[in-house]
């Protein structure tokens, strides 16, 4: 699989000392206060488990199962759909919300906005990586990993065709494996 990237951006050691410097911040700025934290899967679960583990704080687990592109797709629809009923129980609860990558916006805003609806005390974002570029939709990470470029990336949770997920690394996806008939602007989320 590592094969198919046509470079890597950032190596388990990079991430991993990114991770430390984040997990430092958010727990400097969530000490004597309980986090509830929600990942959305699946992309952000490496992600998760490995940026959790840094954090000496008392905190809640949940998860987020939404799509906002399928399989092979490298755009978003920019309909966002939640696949479960029932949301994460956040009334007056620290919410930090996890993700892999910060796209198009699109996931991100609609996530906070079902989230501000239950009238958590306060929300956060955290993002592995943000492309530079406008967004469709204006969102703000709090904690940032890594800007990239707007280029499609696999790796380390990121997945094409659910593919990838489970390389340590970051890298770029050769142009020659996308889907030819996708016009590659590489949007997730």
């Amino acid at each position: 699989m590592r094969g198919d990237l046509e470079r890597v951006l950032f190596d388990e050691p990079t991430i991993f000392r990114r991770l430390d410097e984040i997990a430092a911040e958010i727990s400097v700025d969530y000490r004597n206060r309980e986090l509830t934290v929600i990942a959305v899967l699946n992309g952000s679960l490496m992600f998760m488990a490995d940026l959790l583990r840094r954090i000496p704080l008392p905190l809640k687990l949940d998860c987020l199962s939404v799509a906002s592109y399928h399989g092979k797709a490298t755009q978003t629809s920019g309909e966002v759909i939640f696949n479960q009923v029932v949301a994460p129980d956040v009334k007056d609860r620290h919410v930090l919300i996890l993700d892999d990558i910060l796209d198009s916006g699109h996931t991100l805003a609609a996530i906070r906005e079902k989230l501000e609806t239950a009238q958590p005390r306060s929300i956060r974002v955290c993002v592995l990586l943000s492309k530079r570029k406008r967004r469709a939709r204006e969102v703000n990470a709090d904690y940032l990993g890594f800007e990239i470029e707007d280029e499609f990336v696999v790796g380390y949770g990121l997945d094409y065709d659910e593919r990838y997920r489970n390389l340590p690394c970051v890298g770029v996806l050769r142009k020659e494996l996308i889907n030819v008939n996708e016009v590659h602007h590489g949007l997730r989320g």
